[in-house]
């Protein structure tokens, strides 16, 4: 056969398998409001930058009729690409081919990328839209499931892992977005669940329909599942592009370096704030007032609203924001926000971003339910990560800092690197009122006008205890500060502390209140 002849069998080929699941199939994809795989790997790649691999691969299946059948592929598309001109590995489950289904050869494609994204020390970008385990390859599904799990982990810390759904991921498949860094959801596409709404019929008797079960909205509002929400693929696909430009490659680097800004005038730091202790206002405005030109890229937007987790640039150097939001529920500490906080203070402590955290909460949401959801043990998880986070760790304390959520939300006691305060700042083991309330039980019972006592005691509580500058007398606060110095403060903190270096016992891991 001569070379030209070779060439053109090549070209038929790929043509071939290009063509996925076929014109129907395709067709059926579209109708569902989906992108075909391709589709979405280019749309997410800078322009004729993917290269595929394992293009003409074939599963291996021999029984239940399955040696019979061509899937193209075998239902996965790997390969390289750039985003923004840095290299990035990627693979996307396409569902035109035997519903994305994963059999032994489908999954090594994927373990084979993902093997490749280690050892180049990039970020790997999963898309998932897929019926599950192929079932007529018994345990060579499971198996390949085990092996992706077992990578996800290694790759852990390491290089960046973006998990996509684009479609259905259910069952055992679940737990691979699960393992990854960032999870992303688009309304009326993502579907991701462990047991099938005909299963819970089958089982409990109850009807349930899949979006109410596991769709865009439940896992971006109540599981805490994704990590980023939109309403279209291409709204999606924006928000991975813009958070790699808030991410290091890999662990043994910082996040590119950008052009410094400095914060759009509109924000005001100093109006943002209300004299009023009792009164809400929103900490991302605070966020925006002190970050490069008032970008603030917020993670988990809609879960525990309680607490604000994103990334934003101070001096052009990327930096992870945790903040108190006292919108919502006064900012308490909750099961749900320490976890949001306590995972985000760990993606930034593995891949070198400072971490400035914004206080104004009360402490932790008391409460039967929240003692019964496992506060203590959930609570436990955000002092855990801090104390372990050898980045700069930078502390603000804006209004209440009370109780145990004080020494959570990064005191100087977890070993915050600088810790700063407001004048407005009330630092204590509780509310003035409480303490009042308590300390002076007597007296005020005592008194022929209790409420008038109560009062004066109050005032008296707050100008012993309920202010920053018995924390600073005693070395706890480096200093109280303006609202307007803040910005400078903070910036002065991370330029000091860039070459920090953080011993700690030689050991293998710890054991985190999991």
């Amino acid at each position: 056969m001569s070379l030209k002849r070779n060439i053109l069998d090549l070209r038929k080929r790929k043509e071939k398998v290009l063509q996925g699941g076929g014109e129907k199939a395709i067709q059926k994809q579209v109708a569902m409001g989906k992108l075909t795989a391709r589709e979405r790997v280019t749309s997410i790649l800078d322009e004729d930058s993917f290269h595929e691999y394992d293009l003409f691969v074939e599963h291996e299946a021999r029984d239940f009729g399955m040696e019979k059948k061509q899937l193209h592929g075998d239902g996965v598309i790997i390969g390289t690409g750039t985003i923004y001109g840095e290299p990035v590995c990627i693979f996307a489950q396409d569902f035109t081919v035997a519903g994305g289904s994963l059999g032994l050869m489908h999954a090594r494609k994927i373990t084979k990328i993902m093997d490749h994204a280690l050892k180049m020390r990039v970020p790997l970008i999963g898309i998932n839209d897929s019926g599950g385990a192929r079932i007529q390859e018994g345990v060579n599904s499971l198996a390949g499931y085990g092996e992706i799990f077992f990578r996800n982990t290694l790759a852990s810390g390491v290089i960046p892992q973006l998990s996509v759904i684009l479609g259905p991921c259910a069952g055992g498949a679940v737990y691979s977005p699960a393992l990854t860094d960032f999870v992303f959801v688009v309304e009326n596409i993502s579907k991701m669940f462990i047991t099938g709404p005909e299963v819970i019929k089958t089982v409990l008797g109850e009807e349930i329909s899949m979006e109410e079960l596991g769709g865009a909205r439940v896992h971006s509002e109540i599981t805490g599942n994704a990590h980023f929400y939109a309403q279209s693929e291409y709204e999606c696909f924006e928000q991975i592009k813009k958070l790699l430009t808030f991410i290091p490659w890999h662990n043994g680097k910082k996040a590119k370096a950008f052009p410094p800004k400095p914060p759009k005038p509109e924000y005001k730091i100093e109006e943002i704030v209300p004299a009023d202790p009792t009164q809400p206002y929103d900490i991302r405005n605070v966020i925006k007032a002190i970050a490069d030109d008032s970008d603030f890229f917020e993670i988990m937007e809609n879960f525990a609203r309680n607490i604000v987790i994103g990334f934003g640039r101070m001096n052009g150097e990327t930096v992870g924001f945790v903040a108190n939001q006292p919108m919502v529920l006064a900012g308490v500490l909750d099961c749900d926000s320490s976890d949001k906080a306590a995972r985000f203070i760990r993606y930034c402590d593995s891949f070198n971003i400072p971490i400035v955290t914004l206080e104004d909460m009360p402490g932790y949401l008391p409460g039967v339910d929240q003692e019964h959801m496992g506060v203590i043990r959930h609570g436990a998880k955000i002092l855990y990560a801090y104390s372990e986070a050898t980045v700069p760790k930078i502390t603000v304390i804006i209004r209440k800092a009370y109780g145990g959520g004080y020494i959570a939300m990064n005191s100087r006691h977890m070993k915050a690197d600088f810790m700063f305060a407001w004048p407005t700042a009330e630092i204590a083991v509780m509310g003035p009122e409480g303490a009042a309330n308590i300390i002076f039980r007597k007296e005020i019972m005592a008194a022929e006008d209790p409420e008038a006592m109560r009062k004066e005691k109050v005032a008296e509580y707050k100008e012993k205890f309920a202010n920053p500058y018995v924390a600073a007398a005693k070395g706890y606060i480096d200093t109280v500060i303006e609202p307007e110095e803040t910005r400078n403060m903070l910036l002065h903190s991370i330029e000091v502390s860039n070459n920090k270096v953080d011993r700690r016992p030689e050991k293998k891991h710890g054991i985190p209140p999991f």
